[in-house]
């Protein structure tokens, strides 16, 4: 058994040629996966849509068993919030009587693929100094679709003018930029809750993108010395110690 969990944890977090097959499958399946998330909204809730979405939850359970038994400590592994998104994906997938209150949870997968490490192994080295803007875009688009899905599971029988998923992100899209034309609003508490959450989080999320991508780009490479994980792509000496460094670049 120990050998087992050696192993997993090495398919998991390994840079041999096995691990980075097994990641670049894993990374294809979540590719795959978000698309589906994403064009399910539009497709027939039927028999089959069911069928689909257990055979997705059993991968997905058992790969959240995999690596939460390579881990060696659950509790602490539990405390990620990368495993609480995945757990959110999950309890979408099987609860399917309440799948229209969870579907807006599914998007999550694409905040765990873009936060994750395995993607940025496969990443091109040249993209580096962009990650965080990657991230920060990333983190409003899941927040966009997240809110969307939210708003029309929840309101899309109750209010008129919301008669397709377009109709709930133009919604969303206008209370986050606080246009607010006023042709859909959402009635009740429930509603103004929503309308809160897309304007203040939406707006926050925005302003957290423009603020990422007006800095310098910078590399991610732990200074030897104190650890110090992300400088300038030109950087010679760290700025927290003055520590040498050899900043690996595309003609090296």
């Amino acid at each position: 058994m120990t050998r087992l969990r050696v192993r997993l944890r090495g398919l998991y977090n390994g840079h041999s040629r096995e691990a980075l097959r097994f990641q670049a499958a894993w990374l294809v399946f979540d590719a795959l996966l978000i698309a589906f998330f994403m064009v399910s909204p539009f497709l027939e809730k039927g028999a089959t849509f069911l069928i689909v979405d257990y055979i997705i939850a059993a991968i997905l359970l058992v790969d959240l068993a995999a690596r939460a038994w390579c881990h060696g400590h659950v509790l602490k592994w539990l405390m990620r919030p990368l495993v609480w998104a995945d757990l959110a994906v999950l309890a979408s997938l099987i609860v399917p009587v309440y799948a229209a209150n969870l579907g807006f949870l599914r998007i999550l997968r694409a905040f765990s693929l873009v936060h994750g490490q395995a993607l940025w192994r496969f990443t091109p080295r040249r993209w580096a100094p962009y990650e965080e803007t990657i991230k920060a875009v990333a983190n409003l688009l899941v927040f966009v679709f997240m809110m969307t899905a939210l708003v029309h599971t929840s309101f899309a029988a109750q209010v008129p003018q919301i008669q397709s998923y377009m109709d709930s992100l133009y919604f969303t899209v206008t209370s986050l930029s606080t246009t607010g034309y006023g042709d859909i609003t959402l009635p009740g508490a429930w509603g103004r809750m929503i309308s809160i959450i897309a304007m203040l989080g939406g707006v926050t999320l925005f302003f957290r993108m423009i603020q990422v991508a007006m800095r310098p780009p910078k590399v991610r490479f732990p200074c030897p010395a104190c650890g110090l994980q992300r400088h300038e792509i030109d950087a010679v000496h760290c700025k927290a110690c003055g520590t040498l460094l050899n900043i690996p670049d595309d003609n090296d």
